[in-house]
């Protein structure tokens, strides 16, 4: 799968998750009867099961008869649920969310739902029973996506290591032999330069296959690599095309730094935060940059879900665009002369009566979904790319308030 594939593949992911978690939010329970279990890749599945039946004899003791059936009712789902995976959970773990939400009037329904392969790893085992579904942990995982490389150096010592979310992970350092400026007896102050400068490259050399080793291979994932250190080090250590060439273009910046040892790496992240933070949204801005130019132009670009559903299904958009805030649904209607019409409303509001505009008789609701799955169903079927574009920069605010949150970048002027 190629890089771009991979992150549009990651992009969606996202959205179903972050669209899962913002329906649970609203759920609640008349008592302590909501059921969340985080469960990392490494917990043996058979030891969850043990835990959940345990759970299940102590429910036995909850006073109220109405709480305690429906804990015992969620971890009995939740149990069921488990027989479905082998000895040990998918990558990154499972959440599973079960339990009788109000649905109002003094009735419950019951909802089990079960999330694999969150963003990030879940980090450990976590049982927790209360009137609402515990998400936090989900909600930071989204928050804490990205992938960047850490190097601090001086000419004393370096460390490498990742910045994973909000996790700095140190994984490599190195000690120099670089000799102090003040030189020995016996020497030439011109050997002493040579020697000293000779020790510094191979210091150089060294921090750059470390970084090289831990980076390389990951370099179609990273978002890029902070260097911090003192000057002149930091620039010299750059500035000698030490690093691999393609890492090279993955510096998003050097960074005075006044620590180089693991402390170093976490100083390095503060230091870099205006960097890291127009990194994240660098794509979005480069494509509605793009978008808004063609749109000028008057070629090669539509918005508007009618106008930009018929460009995909032609198959001439390129990337879709879709803004992250986007909450709608798709309502598919049909007459009974045939006529087949779309409208696209609030997700949280109900479904409107519609009347044909081509031959005013009632249209019946044929379908409703979510108005991002339709447009990315045909999307994938045409080999368009899909673009979640934050509404954390102005032009990002303006696909979602001006152009209805939908927007494509074709392939060539269609007219339509």
């Amino acid at each position: 799968m190629s890089s771009d594939a991979q992150e549009a593949n990651a992009d969606r992911r996202k959205y179903e998750f972050r669209k899962v978690i913002e329906e649970l939010t609203e759920y609640e329970g008349s008592g302590t009867q909501l059921v969340t279990i985080y469960i990392p890749e490494d917990r043996q599945i058979s030891d969850v099961v043990a835990h959940v039946t345990q759970e299940h004899s102590e429910a036995s003791n909850i006073k109220s008869k109405q709480t305690r059936t429906a804990v015992q009712d969620a971890l009995t789902s939740i149990k069921d649920r488990l027989r479905y995976y082998d000895t040990f959970p998918p990558d990154n773990g499972i959440v599973i969310f079960s339990g009788a939400i109000d649905t109002g009037g003094g009735q419950t329904d019951m909802v089990t739902r079960t999330l694999e392969s969150p963003p990030q790893p879940v980090q450990s085992f976590r049982y927790h029973c209360d009137s609402e579904f515990l998400t936090e942990p989900l909600e930071h995982m989204l928050e804490d996506s990205g992938l960047f490389g850490l190097i601090v150096l001086d000419r004393r010592e370096a460390n490498v290591g990742w910045l994973k979310g909000k996790r700095v992970v140190p994984v490599k350092s190195a000690s120099s032999l670089v000799p102090g400026k003040q030189r020995k007896g016996g020497q030439s102050a011109q050997r002493f330069a040579r020697l000293r400068l000779e020790a510094i490259d191979n210091f150089y050399q060294e921090v750059a296959g470390m970084a090289n080793d831990l980076f390389v291979d990951k370099r179609h994932e990273i978002d890029g690599i902070l260097v911090g250190g003192p000057s002149p080090t930091k620039d010299e250590f750059l500035d000698g095309d030490y690093l691999h060439h393609e890492l090279q273009d993955k510096v998003l910046g050097k960074f005075d730094v006044a620590y180089t040892d693991e402390s170093g790496l976490k100083d390095l992240v503060d230091a870099g935060q205006e960097a890291l933070s127009d990194q994240e949204i660098v794509q979005d801005k480069n494509d509605m940059e793009e978008f808004f130019e063609k749109l000028n132009t008057g070629q090669e670009a539509t918005y508007g879900f009618e106008q930009t559903r018929r460009n995909l299904i032609m198959g001439s958009v390129d990337r879709l665009l879709i803004s992250e805030d986007l909450r709608s649904d798709v309502i598919v209607y049909e007459c009974p002369n045939g006529h087949e019409e779309y409208e696209v409303v609030d997700a949280r509001h109900s479904t409107p009566d519609h009347e044909c505009s081509e031959c005013g008789d009632e249209a019946a609701v044929e379908e409703r979904e979510d108005v991002i799955e339709h447009l990315m169903a045909i999307a994938e079927q045409r080999g368009t790319e899909t673009r979640f574009i934050s509404t954390d920069f102005e032009k990002g605010e303006q696909l979602l308030d001006a152009f209805g949150g939908i927007a494509g970048i074709l392939r060539y002027s269609t007219g339509v």
